[in-house]
């Protein structure tokens, strides 16, 4: 291994671990949502709060901090996102009440998109052009590693010594992120052309819109299930509460699974393959209404439900590609659109429960939403397809 290549996988791990405590800290609050509704003496879809409050944060933070530390040189912006991060999973964890719970989520989310997005760029800058999908794919990788290791892990330090001690696990996990990314990821220096104007130009730019919406739409069915994994494998399945942790894990395989082999598929033929996995993850979802009463089919249907994240990589490219000079806000975008998805996934999942449709009614109403993504992407391919002519007219 070349002098480069042991730099850009000992940045990747860096930038990884900080996506794994990210992914721990996202996603162990699912598992953990009876035990929070429990002690905060709320119901489990008021609970729910709690998790799209964190999706918002991500969604307003992504393009602030973006758009306003684009001048920054990454590895100091990816180390100080890493600490406000780590320091709001610390706070969360002396959360008395419900809404307070709710706003330190909130502020808790903001960097996650802006982090993730300047890793993307990092990492891409280190490969060749036609692997830029796996080397973001490996950075991501943190984060769908945390769900077959973190969260378990968090769960069950949540479940043996309270919610709160699941959240100082991850603060104590970003701590150690920020070191390694001051001792391993290259020195770069920020765009120093970069401009709030600039930046927000790229939501002027129809391609950029275009993949953002799909993002939203196309993983919400994920979330709308993943939500509110724990009451339906416990009210449904039958499954005791102990059993959550290899839940928790079979839908880590699941991720990290469609990370890799989504990577794969993105660099080899990026825009088919992001069609694909909408059809799959529409398939997927709504086979879960299927399988939810028998324990076993249940839990290999949420491994298969946690490939989805196989969009993640492809979706990321796609923004580079389309950017044009906005590379920092679009590639921070992506996770904005990601968890417009799980805001929106966990509230109408949550509002079809408390309308009274049933826990399985997670699994068609998730259904939905990346069959709407499947629209955007069609509409989509038309404008790619329109772009594509006009330049060939252009140039003859």
């Amino acid at each position: 291994m070349t002098t480069n290549a042991r730099q850009s996988v000992k940045a990747e791990l860096a930038m990884g671990l900080g996506g794994f405590a990210i992914g721990t800290g996202e996603f162990v609050i699912m598992g953990l949502l009876p035990d929070v509704a429990s002690q905060l003496q709320v119901s489990v879809p008021e609970a729910g709060y709690v998790i799209s409050a964190y999706a918002l944060g991500v969604v307003i933070g992504a393009p602030v901090l973006a758009t306003l530390c684009a001048r920054w040189p990454r590895h100091l912006l990816l180390i100080v996102l890493m600490a406000c991060f780590g320091l709001g999973n610390f706070v969360t964890a002396l959360s008395p009440s419900l809404w307070s719970m709710v706003a330190i989520r909130f502020i808790a989310g903001l960097p996650h998109g802006a982090y993730f997005g300047v890793a993307a760029l990092v990492a891409a800058s280190l490969v060749p052009a036609n692997q830029r999908a796996q080397a973001v794919g490996r950075v991501m990788l943190g984060l769908t590693t945390a769900t077959l290791a973190g969260v378990p892990l968090a769960a069950w330090l949540g479940q043996h010594w309270g919610w709160r001690a699941a959240f100082v696990f991850v603060g104590v996990i970003a701590a150690l992120a920020c070191w390694l990314i001051h001792r391993w990821v290259p020195r770069q220096p920020g765009d120093a052309e970069a401009s709030p104007s600039r930046e927000l130009g790229a939501l002027t730019h129809m391609p950029v819109l275009l993949t953002l919406g799909i993002g939203a739409l196309g993983f919400g069915g994920v979330f709308c299930v993943f939500s509110y994994v724990a009451p339906t494998m416990t009210k449904v399945a039958g499954l005791p509460v102990a059993w959550m942790p290899a839940v928790l894990t079979l839908f880590g395989c699941g991720m990290i699974l469609g990370n890799v082999v989504g990577a794969k598929l993105a660099d080899r033929a990026l825009l088919p393959a992001i069609g694909g996995i909408l059809v799959w993850n529409v398939a997927v979802t709504a086979l879960f209404y299927f399988t939810a009463h028998v324990w076993w089919l249940a839990m290999f249907n949420i491994l298969l439900i946690g490939t989805g994240a196989a969009l993640g990589p492809a979706l990321q490219v796609r923004l580079m590609d389309v950017a044009n000079d906005a590379q920092t806000l679009a590639a921070a975008l992506n996770h904005s659109a990601f968890n417009i998805a799980n805001a929106l996934g966990a509230w109408l999942g949550g509002a079809a429960i408390a309308a009274g449709l049933g826990w399985t009614s997670t699994s068609w109403v998730g259904a939905l939403l990346p069959l709407a993504g499947i629209a955007i992407y069609l509409l989509s391919l038309r404008h790619h397809a329109r772009q594509t002519a006009l330049a060939c007219e252009g140039a003859t």
